[in-house]
Protein backbone atom coordinates (compact mmCIF):
# COMPACT_ATOMS: atom_id res chain seq x y z
CA UNK A 1 0.00 0.00 0.00
CA UNK A 2 1.10 3.48 -0.81
CA UNK A 3 0.75 5.53 2.19
CA UNK A 4 0.22 9.59 1.80
CA UNK A 5 2.54 10.17 4.92
CA UNK A 6 4.20 13.68 4.18
CA UNK A 7 1.03 15.96 5.28
CA UNK A 8 1.58 18.61 7.60
CA UNK A 9 -1.54 20.43 7.24
CA UNK A 10 -4.03 17.24 7.84
CA UNK A 11 -4.20 14.30 10.14
CA UNK A 12 -5.90 11.52 11.55
CA UNK A 13 -6.06 11.91 15.50
CA UNK A 14 -7.74 8.71 15.87
CA UNK A 15 -10.23 6.25 14.32
CA UNK A 16 -12.75 3.46 15.50
CA UNK A 17 -16.36 2.42 15.11
CA UNK A 18 -17.18 4.00 11.79
CA UNK A 19 -15.49 7.20 12.57
CA UNK A 20 -12.21 8.95 11.87
CA UNK A 21 -11.19 12.05 13.92
CA UNK A 22 -9.23 14.46 11.68
CA UNK A 23 -6.95 17.59 11.81
CA UNK A 24 -7.41 20.40 8.57
CA UNK A 25 -5.41 22.99 9.22
CA UNK A 26 -6.70 24.04 13.07
CA UNK A 27 -9.94 22.41 12.56
CA UNK A 28 -10.81 19.15 13.96
CA UNK A 29 -14.02 16.92 11.68
CA UNK A 30 -15.49 13.51 12.66
CA UNK A 31 -16.71 12.24 9.62
CA UNK A 32 -18.05 8.12 8.52
CA UNK A 33 -15.84 6.10 7.14
CA UNK A 34 -16.85 2.30 6.44
CA UNK A 35 -13.67 0.79 6.26
CA UNK A 36 -13.29 1.48 10.40
CA UNK A 37 -15.17 -1.43 11.66
CA UNK A 38 -13.09 -1.99 14.97
CA UNK A 39 -14.65 -0.36 17.99
CA UNK A 40 -12.44 1.30 20.54
CA UNK A 41 -10.75 4.70 20.38
CA UNK A 42 -6.56 4.69 20.74
CA UNK A 43 -7.12 7.88 22.28
CA UNK A 44 -10.65 9.15 23.67
CA UNK A 45 -9.52 12.14 24.93
CA UNK A 46 -8.85 13.61 21.63
CA UNK A 47 -12.50 12.98 20.64
CA UNK A 48 -13.46 15.72 22.80
CA UNK A 49 -12.20 18.62 21.45
CA UNK A 50 -14.38 18.62 18.11
CA UNK A 51 -15.71 21.85 15.43
CA UNK A 52 -17.74 19.58 13.44
CA UNK A 53 -19.16 16.45 13.06
CA UNK A 54 -20.92 14.69 10.34
CA UNK A 55 -23.90 12.26 10.56
CA UNK A 56 -25.70 10.00 8.45
CA UNK A 57 -29.20 9.63 8.29
CA UNK A 58 -31.38 6.39 8.20
CA UNK A 59 -32.90 7.92 4.95
CA UNK A 60 -30.16 8.67 3.04
CA UNK A 61 -27.86 11.73 3.48
CA UNK A 62 -26.98 13.55 6.51
CA UNK A 63 -26.03 16.79 7.65
CA UNK A 64 -23.27 18.47 9.88
CA UNK A 65 -23.36 19.13 13.76
CA UNK A 66 -21.67 22.05 14.75
CA UNK A 67 -20.04 22.04 18.14
CA UNK A 68 -17.60 25.13 17.69
CA UNK A 69 -17.85 27.62 14.96
CA UNK A 70 -16.40 26.67 11.60
CA UNK A 71 -15.31 28.96 8.89
CA UNK A 72 -17.02 28.78 5.64
CA UNK A 73 -13.90 27.53 4.03
CA UNK A 74 -10.27 27.24 5.09
CA UNK A 75 -6.63 26.87 3.30
CA UNK A 76 -4.30 23.99 4.40
CA UNK A 77 -1.08 23.06 2.14
CA UNK A 78 0.49 20.09 0.99
CA UNK A 79 4.12 20.80 0.47
CA UNK A 80 4.14 23.92 -2.29
CA UNK A 81 0.52 23.03 -3.19
CA UNK A 82 -2.41 24.85 -1.15
CA UNK A 83 -5.95 24.07 -1.50
CA UNK A 84 -9.96 25.37 0.08
CA UNK A 85 -11.65 23.67 2.15
CA UNK A 86 -15.35 23.57 2.69
CA UNK A 87 -17.44 21.22 4.66
CA UNK A 88 -20.30 20.05 2.18
CA UNK A 89 -23.09 17.65 2.11
CA UNK A 90 -22.28 13.86 2.13
CA UNK A 91 -19.57 14.34 4.72
CA UNK A 92 -17.22 15.84 2.08
CA UNK A 93 -14.29 18.38 2.25
CA UNK A 94 -13.27 18.94 -1.33
CA UNK A 95 -10.81 17.25 -1.07
CA UNK A 96 -9.54 13.73 -0.51
CA UNK A 97 -5.63 13.56 1.20
CA UNK A 98 -4.55 10.27 0.18
CA UNK A 99 -4.26 11.48 -3.28
CA UNK A 100 -0.92 12.98 -2.55
CA UNK A 101 0.49 9.59 -3.36
CA UNK A 102 -0.41 10.11 -6.55
CA UNK A 103 -0.11 14.32 -6.96
CA UNK A 104 3.68 12.91 -5.65
CA UNK A 105 3.85 10.49 -8.69
CA UNK A 106 2.72 12.85 -11.04
CA UNK A 107 4.74 15.65 -10.32
CA UNK A 108 7.92 13.84 -10.70
CA UNK A 109 7.07 12.02 -13.72
CA UNK A 110 6.12 15.57 -15.72
CA UNK A 111 9.28 17.38 -13.87
CA UNK A 112 11.88 14.36 -14.87
CA UNK A 113 10.31 14.59 -18.74
CA UNK A 114 12.32 17.48 -19.83
CA UNK A 115 9.88 18.68 -21.98
CA UNK A 116 6.23 20.63 -22.54
CA UNK A 117 3.49 17.78 -21.44
CA UNK A 118 -0.29 18.20 -21.69
CA UNK A 119 -2.50 16.56 -19.02
CA UNK A 120 -6.11 15.39 -19.39
CA UNK A 121 -7.92 15.45 -16.06
CA UNK A 122 -11.04 13.78 -16.30
CA UNK A 123 -13.99 13.63 -13.46
CA UNK A 124 -11.53 16.35 -11.90
CA UNK A 125 -13.41 17.44 -8.97
CA UNK A 126 -12.19 20.66 -7.15
CA UNK A 127 -8.47 20.05 -8.77
CA UNK A 128 -6.02 18.47 -6.79
CA UNK A 129 -4.46 16.41 -9.92
CA UNK A 130 -4.64 19.89 -11.75
CA UNK A 131 -3.19 21.77 -9.20
CA UNK A 132 -0.29 19.49 -8.60
CA UNK A 133 0.61 19.24 -12.39
CA UNK A 134 0.31 22.56 -13.11
CA UNK A 135 2.85 23.14 -10.54
CA UNK A 136 5.24 20.54 -11.79
CA UNK A 137 4.89 22.57 -15.19
CA UNK A 138 2.47 21.24 -17.18
CA UNK A 139 -0.87 22.22 -19.09
CA UNK A 140 -3.77 20.86 -18.06
CA UNK A 141 -7.48 20.55 -19.53
CA UNK A 142 -9.75 20.27 -16.47
CA UNK A 143 -13.14 18.60 -16.81
CA UNK A 144 -16.06 17.50 -14.71
CA UNK A 145 -19.83 18.00 -15.22
CA UNK A 146 -20.25 20.01 -12.50
CA UNK A 147 -19.86 23.76 -12.69
CA UNK A 148 -19.84 24.20 -8.68
CA UNK A 149 -16.49 21.89 -8.88
CA UNK A 150 -14.57 23.35 -11.47
CA UNK A 151 -15.13 27.04 -9.73
CA UNK A 152 -13.81 25.56 -6.65
CA UNK A 153 -10.82 24.11 -8.91
CA UNK A 154 -10.12 27.31 -10.19
CA UNK A 155 -10.15 28.90 -6.35
CA UNK A 156 -7.43 25.88 -5.80
CA UNK A 157 -5.09 27.09 -8.57
CA UNK A 158 -5.16 30.83 -7.49
CA UNK A 159 -4.69 30.06 -4.16
CA UNK A 160 -1.78 27.98 -5.06
CA UNK A 161 -0.63 30.90 -7.03
CA UNK A 162 -0.57 29.26 -10.27
CA UNK A 163 -3.33 31.34 -12.12
CA UNK A 164 -0.50 32.29 -14.28
CA UNK A 165 -0.44 28.14 -15.91
CA UNK A 166 -2.19 27.19 -18.72
CA UNK A 167 -5.04 25.31 -17.21
CA UNK A 168 -8.27 24.92 -19.70
CA UNK A 169 -11.68 24.38 -17.40
CA UNK A 170 -14.35 22.61 -19.36
CA UNK A 171 -17.78 21.56 -17.83
CA UNK A 172 -19.08 19.12 -19.69
CA UNK A 173 -19.98 15.35 -19.84
CA UNK A 174 -16.62 13.49 -19.77
CA UNK A 175 -17.06 10.67 -22.69
CA UNK A 176 -18.94 13.72 -24.92
CA UNK A 177 -15.89 15.56 -24.34
CA UNK A 178 -13.17 13.02 -25.30
CA UNK A 179 -15.31 12.21 -28.43
CA UNK A 180 -14.86 16.25 -29.31
CA UNK A 181 -11.16 15.70 -28.88
CA UNK A 182 -11.00 12.97 -30.95
CA UNK A 183 -13.01 14.72 -33.85
CA UNK A 184 -10.34 17.32 -33.23
CA UNK A 185 -7.43 15.44 -33.41
CA UNK A 186 -6.42 17.16 -29.83
CA UNK A 187 -4.18 14.59 -27.80
CA UNK A 188 -2.24 14.63 -24.75
CA UNK A 189 0.54 13.10 -23.09
CA UNK A 190 -1.07 12.09 -19.57
CA UNK A 191 -4.40 11.00 -18.68
CA UNK A 192 -5.51 11.27 -14.99
CA UNK A 193 -9.44 9.78 -14.27
CA UNK A 194 -11.24 9.41 -10.77
CA UNK A 195 -14.53 8.33 -12.55
CA UNK A 196 -17.39 7.90 -9.84
CA UNK A 197 -18.75 4.47 -9.07
CA UNK A 198 -22.50 5.48 -10.60
CA UNK A 199 -23.38 9.26 -12.04
CA UNK A 200 -25.91 10.29 -14.09
CA UNK A 201 -25.53 12.94 -16.73
CA UNK A 202 -27.56 16.06 -17.11
CA UNK A 203 -29.30 14.58 -20.20
CA UNK A 204 -30.10 11.05 -18.12
CA UNK A 205 -26.57 10.00 -19.32
CA UNK A 206 -25.95 6.61 -17.18
CA UNK A 207 -22.32 6.03 -15.67
CA UNK A 208 -21.81 2.50 -13.96
CA UNK A 209 -17.94 1.87 -13.13
CA UNK A 210 -18.20 -2.07 -13.69
CA UNK A 211 -19.96 -1.67 -17.41
CA UNK A 212 -18.52 1.69 -18.13
CA UNK A 213 -14.59 1.81 -17.56
CA UNK A 214 -13.48 -0.49 -19.80
CA UNK A 215 -14.98 1.66 -22.53
CA UNK A 216 -13.75 4.80 -21.05
CA UNK A 217 -10.05 3.91 -21.23
CA UNK A 218 -10.03 1.87 -24.58
CA UNK A 219 -11.88 5.86 -25.72
CA UNK A 220 -9.32 8.09 -24.21
CA UNK A 221 -5.33 5.90 -25.48
CA UNK A 222 -7.55 7.51 -28.59
CA UNK A 223 -6.19 11.00 -27.27
CA UNK A 224 -3.42 9.58 -26.31
CA UNK A 225 -0.12 11.57 -28.03
CA UNK A 226 3.01 9.09 -30.03
CA UNK A 227 4.78 9.76 -26.70
CA UNK A 228 2.85 9.29 -24.39
CA UNK A 229 4.29 10.04 -19.66
CA UNK A 230 1.70 8.62 -18.15
CA UNK A 231 -2.15 7.00 -17.30
CA UNK A 232 -3.49 6.94 -14.07
CA UNK A 233 -6.85 5.34 -12.85
CA UNK A 234 -8.06 6.30 -9.39
CA UNK A 235 -10.98 4.56 -7.62
CA UNK A 236 -13.55 4.21 -4.83
CA UNK A 237 -15.65 1.85 -6.06
CA UNK A 238 -16.19 -1.09 -3.48
CA UNK A 239 -15.57 -4.62 -4.54
CA UNK A 240 -12.96 -3.73 -7.15
CA UNK A 241 -9.70 -4.63 -7.30
CA UNK A 242 -6.63 -2.81 -7.57
CA UNK A 243 -5.65 -5.38 -10.47
CA UNK A 244 -8.98 -5.09 -11.99
CA UNK A 245 -7.48 -1.12 -13.09
CA UNK A 246 -4.22 -2.87 -13.74
CA UNK A 247 -5.39 -5.74 -16.49
CA UNK A 248 -7.69 -2.60 -18.15
CA UNK A 249 -4.44 -0.91 -18.43
CA UNK A 250 -2.58 -3.95 -20.13
CA UNK A 251 -5.58 -4.44 -22.18
CA UNK A 252 -5.71 -1.22 -23.90
CA UNK A 253 -2.31 0.83 -24.00
CA UNK A 254 -0.79 -0.91 -26.89
CA UNK A 255 2.81 1.84 -25.95
CA UNK A 256 5.61 0.18 -24.65
CA UNK A 257 5.67 0.73 -20.73
CA UNK A 258 4.88 -0.63 -16.97
CA UNK A 259 1.43 -0.86 -15.26
CA UNK A 260 1.33 -1.25 -11.91
CA UNK A 261 -1.66 -0.99 -9.22
CA UNK A 262 -1.96 -1.13 -5.57
CA UNK A 263 -3.99 0.88 -2.22
CA UNK A 264 -3.51 4.15 -1.11
CA UNK A 265 -3.65 4.79 2.62
CA UNK A 266 -3.34 7.27 5.34
CA UNK A 267 -1.57 7.01 8.64
CA UNK A 268 -3.17 7.60 11.81
CA UNK A 269 -0.42 9.58 14.06
CA UNK A 270 1.50 8.13 16.81
CA UNK A 271 -0.24 4.64 15.72
CA UNK A 272 1.05 1.24 13.54
CA UNK A 273 -2.51 1.67 12.14
CA UNK A 274 -2.93 2.84 8.20
CA UNK A 275 -7.07 3.96 6.26
CA UNK A 276 -7.18 2.26 3.64
CA UNK A 277 -8.50 4.69 1.16
CA UNK A 278 -8.97 3.61 -2.33
CA UNK A 279 -7.26 1.57 -5.17
CA UNK A 280 -5.24 3.07 -8.26
CA UNK A 281 -4.11 1.74 -12.02
CA UNK A 282 -1.00 3.26 -13.29
CA UNK A 283 0.31 2.94 -16.89
CA UNK A 284 3.68 4.99 -17.73
CA UNK A 285 6.50 5.24 -19.92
Amino acid sequence: MNIASDWKDYKILDMADGQKLEKWGDIVLVRPDPQIIWKNKSYPEKWKNVNATYHRSKTGGGAWEYNKKVPSQWKIKYKELTFNIKPMGFKHTGLFPEQAVNWDWMMEKIKNAKRDIKVLNLFAYTGGATVACAAAGASVCHVDSSKGMVSWAKENIMSSKLEDRPVRYIVDDVVKFVNREIRRGNKYDAIIMDPPSYGRGANGEVWQFETSIYDLVELCTKVLSNDPLFFLINSYTTGISSKVLENILNLTIKYKGKVSSGEIGLPMENSELVLPCGIYGRWEC
